[in-house]
């Protein structure tokens, strides 16, 4: 075989290695997105501020106020592996929550935020711990989209889950916080990763 025909063949097989390798290298897919939002309803701000106590968000995770619905904290969808419809996987949070008690001067802040579809738990990690704690679960009327639908969503009201309760009552010295307490509604928008 002389010196072209080698070279035209190397040449095609490295366009052929190139050609089928491109799919394989560009088909990075795109990462889960969306967003879980808490809003407490002002009948529960009120009372959460009569007794010292408030909350606010962590980087990355975002707050607003609306004067007819309460305080909102928005977390950015950051991962996961749920199936909502299925009541399976997890999905991932950017941000945190800060709880203070004006009236003990403790201060509590907790990050690593996630979404259990098993659960419909949010939970999160105390700061200096490994263990997370469910802070708030979705209540009876909650609503959620269809297997297979995308984003996958569950809107409802959310309540203080009795291991949330306890751990903020421990952390902040305080009694205001009661398992089943109505706190105000979650509303999840996930999109996962494909």
């Amino acid at each position: 075989m002389n010196r072209i025909a080698v070279r035209s063949l190397a040449a095609a097989a490295a366009f052929a290695a190139t050609a089928f390798a491109l799919p394989a290298a560009s088909a990075t897919g795109t990462p889960a997105s969306g967003t879980v939002a808490l809003t407490a309803s002002n009948a529960f701000i009120t009372s959460a501020l009569q007794s010292g106590i408030a909350a606010v968000p962590l980087p990355s995770a975002t707050g607003s106020y609306n004067s007819t619905t309460g305080a909102t904290v928005t977390f950015p969808v950051t991962g996961g592996n749920a199936d909502l419809a299925r009541f399976t996987g997890t999905v991932t949070l950017g941000g945190g929550l800060a709880f203070a008690d004006a009236r003990t001067g403790r201060i509590v802040c907790l990050h690593q935020v996630t979404l259990g579809g098993d659960t419909e738990a949010l939970a999160a990690v105390p700061d200096g711990a490994t263990a997370p704690v469910a802070l708030f679960d979705l209540g009876l009327n909650t609503i959620g989209s269809g297997i297979g639908t995308t984003p996958q969503t569950l809107n409802g009201d959310a309540v203080l889950d009795s291991a949330g309760a306890a751990y903020l009552d421990s952390a902040l010295h305080t009694t205001f916080f009661t398992a089943g307490q109505t706190v105000g509604s979650l509303n999840v928008s996930y999109t996962p990763a494909s």
